[in-house]
C-alpha cells in the first residue's frame, strides 16, 4: 500500500468510528425527546382495525 492509501484508510476509519462514538455520546447525554409537539404524543386509532392484505 502507499502512503496515500494508508492515509486514506485511516482518515475513512476515524470518520465512521468517530462518528459511532459521537453518536453513542449524544444518545447517552440525551436518550429520548423533552417535549413533542401538539398531538403527537399519543396518536392510536380505536376506530382503525388492523390491516389485512389479501394472499
Amino acid at each position: 500500500m502507499t502512503g496515500l492509501a494508508i492515509f486514506f484508510l485511516i482518515l475513512a476509519i476515524l470518520l465512521v468510528w468517530g462518528g459511532l462514538v459521537a453518536s453513542a455520546i449524544y444518545l447517552a447525554r440525551r436518550p429520548e425527546v423533552a417535549s413533542y409537539p401538539p398531538g403527537g404524543t399519543d396518536d392510536h386509532r380505536e376506530d382503525a382495525g388492523i390491516i389485512e392484505h389479501d394472499t
